[in-house]
């Protein structure tokens, strides 16, 4: 890459767990960098079940051979066929075609926990609550066969390390908006930001302390600030993600965990049973419930999930990532109530976080049909352009190993077959047609994606009428 700032940003965004007990690489100017290896080790050597971070089906099968078989569901497969192509989202995995693993056995094909769910109740489920009447839910099953000379290390993508990136796209492309908008872009991000320094204060106390520890302000403040930094929402349902898949007991867990597998069930029961009405509405910027509530669900949800034990594991982890991810390497430079509440001055403290609110408010932006795809176009062609030059053909969520995989459509060498498939009454999918498609770096329009927010299409017309970005607030 001609850019070698742009290309670290990018190698930053990514994790390793190619290294022993998934300790990762260094980041660039990483005050956390000791608290970061703490945290990896605990999670890998104490967890119940830290071993899969390293050691799980998907990187067995990542690392031993060149053919992988993946699922992708979609609910557009008449579109797909007249259009004879298969195209990702800018929001699934940066652009690259979202899929589970699957495992060939004699009778057919075994999806991952994550494919079953994904293919049998979340996808229809969040069909039935889209303005696309009349679609079914279809799974394509993927053969892909990459070159020899692929890349064979571990390196995911972590979406929660992409701030820094939205904010230098930003600037790069903020002449698509008119000099008001821009005014009032940077006032509505800088105030969210100053007026969440009591939480992120507190963070990054917490976070500089690597032991977990319970603090009597920590669930109010997180619960405070979500509604002005919506990215937190994304931070706190990783985190009690991660923390469930990791330190559930539960006989479901064990058994999965046997075949190689994290649960992807508990977060999934989590967000859907304890919250009904969700699916469909993938809106985790309004995740936000107080340890009480979590508390119940959870007991719902795996009972061998110790209530103690979760609360000050989640506020240690979230004060850990939320500084990790959303603060800048000047972070320690000066007390915060002396910042000046500018845009680049905030941006040298704040930058990653700055980031991920331009991302979410352009989002909600009342133009953004307009342009809001070139921001995200810009961000896959990145992306497409690190992945070829490092030779990655399947990248993955590296946020957690937990069965999320995705195909690099920008990379050339790949040899795939395409089959639409039907599941069986034996609970395995079976390949009944092969299909002409080819996979294209071309995003497809988020009005045509399944796992959006289901509001999204609704939207259009109505965000096209002028209003304050500051009114934005979820």
């Amino acid at each position: 890459m001609s850019n070698p700032d742009l290309h670290g940003m990018w190698a930053d965004a990514h994790v390793s767990y190619s290294a022993p007990a998934g300790t990762g690489v260094s980041h660039r100017s990483d005050p956390l960098a000791e608290q970061a290896a703490a945290w990896n080790a605990r999670l890998a050597e104490a967890a119940p079940q830290g071993a899969l971070l390293t050691d799980n089906a998907m990187f067995a099968s990542l690392r031993g051979g060149n053919t992988q078989h993946l699922l992708h569901v979609t609910h557009s497969f008449d579109r797909i066929m007249r259009d004879g192509t298969l195209r990702p989202s800018g929001g699934c995995l940066v652009g690259s075609l979202y899929c589970a693993p699957l495992t060939p056995t004699s009778g057919g094909l075994r999806m991952h926990n994550l494919a079953e769910y994904v293919l049998t109740r979340e996808a229809p489920a969040s069909l039935a609550r889209s303005p696309f009447s009349g679609r079914v839910t279809t799974p394509l099953v993927l053969e892909i066969t990459t070159p020899r000379h692929g890349y064979r290390g571990l390196a995911g993508i972590d979406y929660l390390r992409l701030g820094s990136i939205h904010l230098r796209n930003y600037r790069e492309l903020e002449n698509l908006l008119g000099p008001t908008e821009r005014c009032e872009l940077r006032e509505a991000v800088v105030s969210r930001v100053k007026n969440s320094t009591d939480f992120l204060g507190l963070a990054a106390a917490i976070a500089h302390r690597p032991e977990p520890a319970e603090h009597e302000a920590f669930p109010r403040l997180l619960s405070e600030t979500i509604p002005r930094l919506p990215v937190l929402g994304y931070v706190y349902f990783e985190a009690l993600s991660e923390y469930l898949m990791l330190y559930s007991r539960s006989p479901q867990t064990q058994r999965l965990a046997e075949q190689g597998e994290f649960n992807n069930l508990l977060y999934k029961k989590v967000l859907f049973e304890g919250f009904p009405g969700t699916a469909g509405r993938f809106d985790l910027a309004r995740f936000r419930p107080g340890f009480a509530l979590l508390e119940q669900i959870l007991g719902q949800v795996d009972p061998s999930i110790e209530a103690a034990h979760a609360r000050a594991h989640l506020t240690a982890r979230i004060s850990h990532l939320a500084t990790a991810r959303f603060l800048g390497p000047e972070r320690s430079a000066e007390p915060w109530h002396r910042t000046r509440w500018d845009f680049d001055h905030v941006a040298e403290v704040f930058g990653p976080l700055l980031g991920h609110l331009i991302h979410r408010e352009l989002r909600r932006f009342h133009r953004y049909p307009d342009f809001y795809h070139f921001f995200d176009a810009y961000k896959a062609v990145q992306a497409w352009n690190y992945w070829n030059h490092m030779d990655i053909a399947l990248p993955f969520n590296g946020t957690m190993p937990k069965g999320e995989i995705g195909v690099n459509p920008a990379y050339s060498e790949l040899d795939y077959r395409v089959w639409r498939a039907e599941l069986g009454d034996d609970g395995l999918l079976h390949p009944v047609q092969e299909v002409p498609l080819r996979l294209t770096p071309r995003l497809v329009d988020t009005q045509h994606t399944l796992m959006r927010d289901s509001r999204t299409a609704g939207r259009y017309e109505v965000l096209r009428k002028p209003r304050r970005l500051a009114d934005s607030t979820l």
